[in-house]
């Protein structure tokens, strides 16, 4: 099997923009992927975070998946603590009663926004696996109360997670694991999918240029004062250390950078999530990622 590439995709509301507007570049977005021959494309579970318009992954999710054909769609993911897992059964068993052998459930159990906002939720103190082990038997088409996954409309469970202890209790519970990797680059987990955040453009000074934004946010938030991604414009009068969070360049650069993640996680399924401030910038470095593909070896794959 040759390497995947799939899409994470957080609907990010960049500085002058509106949700409206986000969401309708998520679809763009997830056209050009499904033309690109990406694999799947997965939306987040975020509450009360201004910069992203994911808040619903299961209806943005059945809305991707009515206007694609071939994509696999799903989360990335589910906040199992904020719901029941009965209802998460029901909402994607009838995503993939609608979309057979399309649909994704990544599950994951973070907050998911800020304190305050969380606070509304009424989030579960229930042991996270005891969640887990009743979600899959939910999934089970033969003995469910989940009406929607009878008869064989299940979709694909997946942990997700940023840490070896995430990786064992996938293993343990015996689905796939997506290893976070954007949210800690620090850590080497060996995992079924990585998501990485990638900026590529045509120069590696280009994409430096593009890049500018989400470091001027991510010193922003480390300063306590929390932005919209800026124009590159603004952030090139405001400058943020490069802290390694994203992968910057050309495509040489990029393939050298991809590959390495690739040796590292024996990943054969690499999620790109691209931080970019315009979105035909955002879509061509899709582009350009998808063109290094084939230069790319993935692990358990001989090197031509």
């Amino acid at each position: 099997m040759g390497l995947r590439l799939s899409v994470l995709d957080t609907s990010p509301i960049v500085q002058g923009s509106t949700p409206r507007e986000a969401l309708r570049n998520t679809v763009d977005l997830a056209e050009l992927a499904e033309e690109l021959r990406f694999h799947r494309y997965w939306v987040p579970e975020h509450h009360g975070m201004r910069g992203v318009a994911s808040s619903a992954p299961a209806v943005l999710a059945g809305h991707l998946a009515a206007v694609t054909e071939r994509l696999r769609i799903g989360s990335g993911g589910v906040l199992l603590p904020n719901h029941p897992p009965l209802v998460v059964a029901e909402q994607f068993g009838t995503l993939a009663a609608l979309h057979p052998g399309r649909i994704d459930v990544g599950v994951g159990r973070a907050p998911g926004g800020p304190p305050h906002v969380v606070a509304t939720l009424r989030r579960t103190d229930r042991p996270y696996r005891e969640q887990l082990e009743e979600l899959q038997a939910l999934l089970d088409p033969s003995d469910t109360v989940a009406v929607p996954v009878k008869g064989g409309n299940v979709p694909e469970l997946w942990l997700l997670g940023s840490s070896p202890t995430t990786a064992g209790l996938a293993s343990e519970l015996g689905v796939p694991f997506a290893f976070a990797r954007h949210l800690s680059p620090d850590q080497t987990c060996k995992a079924d999918l990585v998501s990485v955040s990638v900026i590529a453009a045509e120069t590696d000074e280009r994409a430096e240029w593009l890049a500018g934004p989400i470091r001027m946010k991510v010193r922003s938030r480390g300063e306590g004062n929390r932005i919209l991604l800026p124009s590159p414009e603004e952030a090139a009068a405001h400058p943020g250390p490069d802290d390694g969070h994203v992968l910057v360049g050309g495509p040489e650069t990029i393939t050298r950078k991809l590959q390495a993640v690739l040796d590292e996680t024996a990943t054969e399924e690499l999620m790109i999530t691209s931080p970019i401030y315009h979105h035909a910038d955002r879509r061509r470095s899709y582009e350009l990622v998808a063109s290094i593909a084939s230069s790319l070896t993935p692990a358990g794959t001989a090197a031509p």
